[in-house]
């Protein structure tokens, strides 16, 4: 592993999440999302920017950040923060251990899914110069196993570079807010996530283009026409939000 290329990574990543101004716009968009005591889970926290807002916010955070190097720095960005709990796990299915690639120089892309991977160099441009040099075994557990360690949370922000649907195929309770990437040449990733989560309660969606930090829709909207506008802004990425219907029903799908 070149400890050149890490720390290139590294600096790349300190220069884009936590570059001045970036926290306060970070609070801005998720004061309207996040209340003081809610529970949230931060799959996929990387060097911990959101973590941070959501804290500064009075919520508690479950952090879960599996590459070694980039936990390391998560620990000491965030981690005397009393309100902020760190966790080395990926998320997935099942219990039990799975391979990491990592980009070493591009960490914000390291994944478990490796089908993704190889596809999405060639249907996204942007991810064309991107390499994987560097596998790492890691642990895995699953939102359920967390939701019995930490309790239900409000909010779940799931950034794991293909492997949403693996992430939400551990979960099986009802979950008032969750949000996940759309990535331009996988659309249809995204599309069985909306439906998986269609089987655990009734959601209405709304979405992040890119890095901004304001929503598309003026109104939130259900499946189809989720299903619809992401098909038609296909040559887009960004976030997509899933909010249960009727809110803070948050008990166990029977």
């Amino acid at each position: 592993m070149s400890k050149i290329a890490c720390w290139m990574g590294l600096i790349r990543s300190l220069i884009i999440y936590w570059r001045p101004g970036r926290q306060n716009t970070l609070r801005k968009f998720y004061s309207k999302l996040v209340s003081v005591n809610d529970l949230v889970f931060d799959v996929g926290a990387h060097l911990g920017d959101r973590s941070s807002a959501f804290a500064w916010l009075g919520a508690k955070v479950v952090s879960i950040e599996p590459q070694p190097e980039i936990n390391k720095w998560l620990r000491r960005l965030v981690g005397r923060n009393r309100k902020i709990t760190i966790r080395d796990e990926a998320l997935g299915g099942m219990v039990g251990t799975s391979q990491l690639a990592i980009s070493q120089l591009t960490p914000t892309v390291s994944t478990v899914a490796d089908s993704w991977k190889d596809r999405i160099v060639t249907a996204n441009p942007s991810f064309s110069w991107v390499r994987w040099d560097h596998t790492v075994e890691v642990k895995v557990t699953t939102l359920d196993e967390l939701i019995a360690t930490h309790g239900v949370p409000h909010y779940c922000k799931i950034d794991v570079e293909g492997y949403e649907l693996d992430v939400l195929k551990g979960l099986s309770y009802k979950i008032d807010l969750i949000s996940f990437e759309f990535v331009y040449g996988d659309i249809e990733a995204a599309i069985s996530c909306i439906e998986y989560l269609e089987g655990l309660g009734s959601y209405e969606y709304n979405i992040v283009i890119g890095e901004e930090k304001k929503f598309k829709l003026e109104r939130w909207i259900y499946q189809r026409e989720i299903i619809q506008m992401l098909v038609s802004e296909e040559s887009s990425s960004g976030d997509l939000y899933a909010r249960l219907v009727n809110g803070l029903d948050c008990d166990k799908k029977a």
